[in-house]
């Protein structure tokens, strides 16, 4: 009995160890977020593109989405309206959001097979130091452009859950949201991106 006492107080002991190394080594993030990617291999949290998002009656005016000012890691003002005329894929996340940095490998992914068509990612850091996410993204190699709020962000965005995706179709309407984690590296949500041009 005293055995499997000392033994179990070891075990636990070491289990704790670990946990308390990587929350103070801040790499509890990576580690979740690594576990969390074999979820999203699953395919259970792949976003419904099955057809558009029914939010013509709800949804604000084309206007008052795409008026949403942000400046990117190059320190440049942007304003969603630039990206009129193409898909935006709208990303929300942080780098201490480990289901955010479970879905970036697949957001990368997808970046580098749109590039250069007519949609425009757009990932919007909610860190409170934009350095942070700016060493993040280069420390992993991710290619694509990141950006900041400067301002308030649209009601049509408004997300108590982060990461949260919009898809705003070539004409100005919010055509899908995904609350949470997703891969976003599929065919079929690569198909529906297509549609939307």
């Amino acid at each position: 009995m005293k055995k499997t006492l000392k033994k179990n107080i070891i075990e636990y002991g070491i289990i704790g160890a670990v946990f308390i190394g990587l929350f103070v080594t801040g790499l509890h993030t990576e580690v979740l977020g690594f576990l969390q990617r074999g979820i999203l291999a699953t395919g259970l949290m792949n976003p419904e593109t099955d057809e558009k998002a029914e939010l013509a009656m709800t949804s604000p005016s084309k206007s008052d989405i795409l008026d949403f000012e942000l400046i990117n890691s190059k320190r440049e003002k942007v304003n969603l309206e630039q990206f009129r005329g193409k898909v935006i894929f709208l990303n929300f996340w942080a780098t201490w959001c480990p289901p955010c940095i479970a879905e970036m490998p697949g957001i990368n992914n997808l970046y580098e097979e749109i590039k250069g068509k007519q949609v425009e990612l757009v990932m919007v850091s909610f860190d409170r130091d934009f350095e942070k996410a700016k060493d993040f993204r280069k420390k992993k190699g991710y290619d694509f452009e990141i950006y900041r709020a400067t301002g308030r962000v649209p009601s049509a965005f408004s997300s108590n859950s982060l990461p949260t995706t919009y898809v705003i179709d070539a004409q100005g309407n919010l055509a899908l949201t995904h609350l949470g984690m997703g891969n976003f590296d599929t065919k079929d949500f690569k198909d529906f991106l297509e549609k939307l041009q």
